[in-house]
């Protein structure tokens, strides 16, 4: 029998998709930037086109402190300066390991992360990245 119902995968594995949630609380408590956290969500979400996270991470970002005006202008980064040199750096990152090249120089923009994070810190953004992208592609397997 087929159907075209989504799968909630909530309802099938609450444990592990719980799991997944803790790895946001364990980032915070490691000490990664709400605002900067909230950002690199946001931008990562715009890339893959999920409505829902888009919207939830605008909510995020507003409660963790950021502009109006970067919410505004996250899509369009690279064109206005009022992105500090960090930010700008983690939402590099961000657009890099999202949407995949193999064109990318990834030890440049590593070395750009450098400038302004410690290892740790990377280590931090670079789950955030990831962790965002596996929840972006389980919202939109709903659709």
């Amino acid at each position: 029998m087929t159907s075209e119902k989504p799968v909630i995968h909530e309802k099938n594995d609450p444990k592990l998709m719980g799991y997944l949630g803790q790895v946001h609380v364990m980032m915070a408590e490691r000490g990664l930037e709400h605002s900067l956290s909230a950002l690199i969500e946001l931008r990562a979400s715009q890339i893959n086109q999920c409505a829902y996270c888009v919207d939830m991470h605008i909510s995020d970002a507003r409660k963790a402190g950021v502009s109006q005006d970067k919410l505004d202008k996250v899509i369009v980064w690279r064109h206005v300066d009022i992105f500090s040199a960090p930010e700008r750096a983690a939402l590099a990152w961000t657009e890099a390991l999202t949407a995949l090249d193999r064109q990318t120089d990834y030890a440049k923009l590593r070395s750009e992360l450098r400038k302004h994070f410690s290892d740790r810190e990377i280590t931090l953004i670079t789950t955030d990245i990831g962790m965002i992208n596996l929840w972006n592609r389980i919202q939109i397997s709903k659709h």
